[in-house]
């Protein structure tokens, strides 16, 4: 393994328990370039909502800790969208950017990527987030795996868009049919529950792109909670949020965060690290010890 981590040692992981779901849906292979990448999301900087996370301006805090306490030193953090929570006031908007951004600078490791969320983007375009992160789509190659950040969140109709799929298109075309390919994006790209806005209206487009792909697995955010499903091939993998969680899709009339729970704080909040070995391995952790 690259890291002189075995796959027992992976599964303990400083002790810091949460589940573990093995998925070998996605035809990843082991080999000598495995490797471990931490996937982080839904963070809301700047929300205030003591019902439902009385310590909001300290659970990023505290996920930056566990996540540099971890045993095992990923290859590269990833936050899928939703850094802070959204405001009408664009220098609000640009403040709370630069918070998240000096905080999530306690990484130890420095290697880490950002999207936008909705919360971060959709009423302007993605401006601010790309002043301060880039642009909002991109794509790069690690160690013989094929990543894609997809943005289904600057379009305040919760589209891809034309010019972005013709793009994911070309990307991908460079790639082998068996290639090793990971997608990152907020929205999920399948209709999950449309009702409460679990959905990318062009998403459909977007799956139809990568289907001709054997290896796919795709990680997301946004609905606050794991959920995994399968469109034929291709795995998507949804991440808790590090703010408060919702409730399953469908399970109540409305969309309603779930409460604060002050007997077990920090319940349904955490953070996952992946292992590309096969069957792929992703772990779920918790923003604290229980």
């Amino acid at each position: 393994m690259t890291h002189g981590i075995d796959r027992r040692e992976f599964l303990k992981l400083a002790g810091l328990g949460g589940a573990v779901l093995v998925s070998g849906c996605a035809g990843m292979y082991g080999g000598k370039d495995d490797f471990y990448f931490v996937q982080l999301s839904d963070t809301h900087w700047g929300f205030k909502g003591p019902a439902l996370n009385p310590d909001a301006d300290g659970t990023l805090q505290k996920a930056v800790a566990a996540v540099n306490a971890l045993s095992f030193e990923p290859d590269f953090i990833v936050f899928t969208g939703d850094l802070t929570h959204t405001t009408d006031d664009p220098a609000e908007r640009r403040r709370r950017l630069t918070q998240f951004r000096e905080i999530v600078g306690g990484l130890k490791n420095k290697n880490v990527r950002f999207m936008p969320g909705e919360h971060d983007a959709s009423l302007d375009a993605g401006q601010a987030f790309k002043e301060f992160f880039g642009p909002t789509y991109y794509s790069f190659d690690h160690k013989g795996v094929h990543f894609v950040a997809v943005d289904n969140v600057s379009d305040p109709q919760a589209r891809i868009g034309d010019e972005q799929l013709a793009w994911l298109k070309a990307d991908l075309a460079k790639q082998d049919k068996n290639a090793r390919i990971v997608v990152f994006t907020h929205r999920p790209l399948f209709d999950l529950y449309p009702q409460w806005d679990w959905a990318t209206r062009d998403g459909a487009q977007a799956i139809d792109i990568l289907m001709p792909y054997n290896n796919v697995t795709v990680f997301y955010g946004h609905i606050h909670q794991e959920n995994h499903h399968m469109t034929a091939h291709i795995a998507h993998h949804s991440a808790k949020s590090l703010i408060f969680a919702l409730p399953a899709p469908g399970s109540l009339p409305k969309r309603v965060p779930v409460a604060w729970d002050p007997a077990q704080p920090y319940k349904g909040l955490g953070f996952r690290g992946v292992e590309t070995e096969t069957p792929l391995e992703i772990k779920e952790f918790p923003v604290v010890k229980a």
